[in-house]
């Protein structure tokens, strides 16, 4: 586990680039696909990306919810953490299951227009996942996907359509 974790430590994930100025930030990372508009440091970046990605569930005719699920324990505690940094409010969405076979804690949300790091709240219980916020196109109220462990780890039943609050780092 620890091996994972310091590979994924040191590398820069799909171009990932922290920004420091919030305008210039946010033209700079519309402008460049894969970066992600984010006031978090590159070693915040990283970090989160250790927590938030995980490699595709093998194809399976009749996967389970638990086979399907490849994030890692460690990786479903550091998610669960409280934020280390300033989240804004980007508004709430209604949540559905995203595509079960894509790994990872995200969410793919009209609330973003740019690639982000962020956090998901479930209002009813208070819980919370650390998640990559993935632009989806449709009206802000168009609702958002979820996926399988992020869903999980908030204590949202799969088959659910909660509303839950979406936070930009």
């Amino acid at each position: 586990m620890a091996l994972v974790l310091s590979a994924l430590a040191g590398c820069n994930p799909a171009g990932v680039t922290a920004t420091a100025s919030r305008p210039a930030a946010t033209a700079a990372a519309a402008a460049e696909p894969g970066r992600i508009d984010t006031a978090l440091t590159p070693e915040q970046v990283t970090a989160a990306a250790a927590i938030t990605r995980a490699p595709a569930p093998k194809a399976a005719a009749k996967a389970t919810a638990a086979q399907l699920d490849t994030t890692t324990a460690a990786q479903k505690t550091a998610a669960a953490e409280a934020p280390a940094a300033v989240e804004t409010k980007l508004g709430t969405t209604v949540a559905s299951l995203g595509d079960p076979t894509e790994g990872g804690f995200w969410i793919k949300t009209p609330l973003v227009k740019t690639r982000g790091i962020g956090r998901i709240v479930n209002p009813v219980n208070g819980k919370s996942a650390k998640v990559d916020l993935i632009p989806l196109d449709g009206p802000a109220g168009g609702g958002s996907q979820v996926s399988l462990p992020a869903l999980q780890l908030i204590g949202v039943s799969l088959t659910d359509l909660p509303t839950i609050e979406v936070y930009k780092s």
